[in-house]
């Protein structure tokens, strides 16, 4: 600071990541936007939090701190699907393990309250959003309170915050409390009681079938009985101001020539969910709390049905959760950004690289890249097991072409090591650029989860040419040798437009393109929300089709997730054939991991289906827990490596499908163990691959190497 001349700063960030200034790393893009508007900013990278000496070495600044726990969450950045330690963390100088706590945002905001009782704390980043509800932790089996409880902390940001840190930054600097900020969309704060003016719609129990009405006495005469049966009243005698989401409905007086025994009056509250459209804006509903949701795994599943129900900027409503005496409300999601505000953010003066006194150690995630441009944000696929969705929202966000082309300039020219291959251009998804619904009003109605499932909305635009001539424009540059593509495709949408294809076979696949089927099978698919396996087959033959007029040998690369809600082992096994069939093995595979927030994890937590309206009687879901039964859904997929095929031969017998046990092609396994020591097959290590590549184990072998 003393080189800068400042004698405090105004906000100062603590993060999870090492500080690498490229507008890839969260705590890079907030820092900047916050200079932009003439703060003074701080970032302390991966502070030792043993005691708070990392955490005073800046002072004490001037509004707030800001806590985010990196690019990733820290769980999942720490342990493996399996709850294993990993050995790296991509994202720390060397690709370190260890250099950050378990749960960091809380970690962290703790530390910074025992050092700085009363300066504001906000958190924010992947790890705060995915938790500003009660959620499910997985890797202790438990449901958590929000992380704003447990951070103590004084504000809760969620998704991408540039806007709402600005306006925090903004109102605290012109004299308002911490404490007053709670009509700003994108955050979640806590309080002691619902504030006036606000309709509350009560949605923290499950509807109980059942009459509404008190039972009718059989001894009671007909005029008793015709009164007792009188209808409420009508919706529209009560769509009046908010006072009034109940209605108490006395029942009839008991019958004076009644011989049965007198019964105390009732009273009966008949609930209103729905209120007028005049009132939306004020309305919240409240969620099921965090001690209901902590003891019933249904009414967390139906919490998780509310909150992804409210997610469209255009229609969602605030929400409210009890964690104790205190209300959580959260506010709702922050509007999209403006391709002028993209740009404006994406073209700040990053040094893109990270903090000299990291020296020459490198970083692999920002060596990973370095070389990448974003090109838009948001992603509406809606896969149940990707928070991307939560966290961006489904709306896409989309960078103009010229600012695109500028930083492709930006990195030719100023950034070392530049060989002339731009690694990607992409986002969440590689093809979803300027995608958007054809009316603004029908987008800002719309509570469907998905634009492609089952499948693609007919209010979708699915024109890639606007893509296609980003591309175009992009390999044109001078000093640009290639443009590859990175992100994952989705092959649904791509193959509405199959001169996209063309243009990706032809130009920009280096040999092999990964993609994402995750399964093959209905059930594990229609828990995913992911396409069925007739779109891969349309976008292969597409795929193959144009590879080969331009004259190259390129494969198609899928991945897969074992042991997903919904997939039973039979699932398992029909995917295992496939692979054979088709030729594929994979030396590593993923399996599914209940990351806080996702659909698919309330699936696995409560074997229900948030997908479609919750109640104690709705779709069960088969849920493939347990070590051993994960063990398997994953050797299914390695069903070529041989120290799998003991389990493998166990679980074919016990599902009657022995007959797959042998030595022949038609088998799945052999009937042999190699001896111990000795390798059934070639020791060179292999990774996910096509069997009918050449033997270079490339594309086309050495010849084509780097070729376009």
């Amino acid at each position: 600071m003393a080189a800068l001349g400042w004698d405090q700063c105004d906000v100062i960030i603590v993060t999870g990541d090492a500080y690498v200034d490229h507008p890839s790393f969260g705590m890079a893009i907030i820092g900047r936007v916050l200079e932009g508007q003439g703060f003074k900013v701080g970032i302390i990278a991966q502070p030792d939090w043993h005691s708070t000496k990392d955490f005073e070495a800046l002072g004490e600044p001037r509004l707030f701190f800001g806590v985010t726990g990196g690019n990733m969450d820290s769980m999942v950045n720490r342990y493996t699907s399996d709850r294993r330690v990993r050995s790296d963390d991509a994202y720390t100088p060397m690709g370190v393990g260890g250099k950050r706590p378990d749960r960091c945002v809380i970690v962290y905001s703790q530390r910074l309250r025992e050092a700085f009782k009363h300066v504001p704390i906000v958190v924010g980043g992947i790890e705060a959003s995915l938790r500003r509800i009660a959620h499910f932790d997985y890797w202790s089996e438990h449901v958590r309170r929000s992380v704003l409880v447990d951070a103590k902390a004084d504000l809760l940001v969620y998704g991408n915050a540039e806007r709402q840190v600005g306006e925090i930054a903004r109102r605290l600097h012109g004299g308002e409390s911490i404490r007053e900020i709670t009509d700003l969309r994108g955050t979640a704060f806590l309080s002691r009681g619902m504030p006036a003016g606000w309709v509350e719609i009560d949605s923290s129990e499950l509807d109980t079938p059942g009459p509404l009405m008190p039972p009718i006495d059989p001894y009671a005469s007909e005029e008793e009985r015709k009164s007792a049966l009188l209808p409420a009243k009508p919706d529209a005698e009560l769509a009046q101001p908010a006072a009034a989401l109940t209605e108490s409905i006395a029942a009839p007086p008991p019958p004076k020539a009644s011989l049965s025994t007198p019964a105390p009056a009732e009273k009966v509250v008949k609930f209103y969910r729905k209120v007028p459209n005049a009132q939306r804006e004020r309305s919240v509903i409240r969620m099921p709390s965090y001690e209901q949701v902590s003891q019933d795994a249904v009414l967390y599943a139906h919490a998780s049905r509310i909150l992804h129900m409210e997610s469209n900027p255009g229609n969602a409503r605030a929400l409210v959760q009890r964690h104790g005496t205190q209300e959580l409300w959260l506010n709702p999601p922050p509007i999209p950004l403006s391709t002028a505000d993209m740009d404006a953010i994406y073209e700040l003066p990053y040094a893109r690289r990270p903090h000299p006194s990291y020296g020459e150690a490198k970083i692999p995630a920002y060596h990973m890249i370095r070389f990448s441009v974003a090109i838009q944000r948001g992603c509406f696929g809606g896969c149940t097991f990707c928070s991307i969705t939560e966290h961006e929202g489904r709306i896409i966000q989309s960078r103009s072409e010229d600012s695109v082309i500028r930083e492709i300039e930006t990195i030719r020219d100023d950034v070392k090591g530049f060989t002339g291959v731009i690694s990607d251009l992409g986002g969440p998804t590689a093809n979803m650029y300027r995608l958007h619904c054809k009316s603004e009003s029908i987008e800002s109605a719309c509570r469907r989860p998905s634009c492609v499932f089952p499948g693609i909305c007919p209010n979708l635009n699915t024109d890639h040419a606007p893509l296609i001539n980003l591309y175009r424009r992009a390999r044109a540059l001078k000093g640009i040798k290639k443009v590859l593509i990175a992100s994952g495709v989705r092959y649904d949408l791509a193959i509405e437009s199959p001169e996209y294809v063309k243009e990706l076979a032809t130009h920009h696949t280096g040999g092999y393109l990964k993609i994402a089927p995750e399964a093959i099978g209905e059930g594990p698919l229609s828990k995913m929300m992911k396409p069925g396996v007739g779109s891969y087959y349309r976008f292969k033959e597409l795929f193959d089709k144009y590879s080969k007029e331009a004259g190259k040998e390129q494969y198609l690369i899928p991945y897969f997730i074992a042991a997903h809600p919904g997939t039973r082992d039979v699932d398992m096994l029909e995917l295992a054939l496939w692979l054979k069939k088709n030729g594929f093995r994979a030396d590593q595979v993923q399996a599914f991991l209940p990351s806080p927030m996702a659909t698919a994890t309330a699936m696995y937590h409560s074997s229900k289906n948030p997908l479609k309206r919750i109640s104690r009687s709705s779709e069960e879901v088969v849920i493939p827990k347990g070590i051993k039964v994960r063990r398997l859904h994953k050797a299914f997929l390695r069903y070529h490596d041989p120290e799998n095929w003991p389990l493998l031969r166990d679980a074919l017998k016990r599902m009657g499908r022995a007959d797959l046990i042998g030595n022949g092609k038609q088998h799945l396994i052999p009937a042999y163990q190699p001896v111990a020591g000795r390798p059934a097959t070639s020791a060179r290590p292999f990774r996910t691959q096509h069997t009918g590549l050449p033997k270079s184990g490339r594309p086309g072998g050495n010849s084509r190497r780097g070729r376009a």
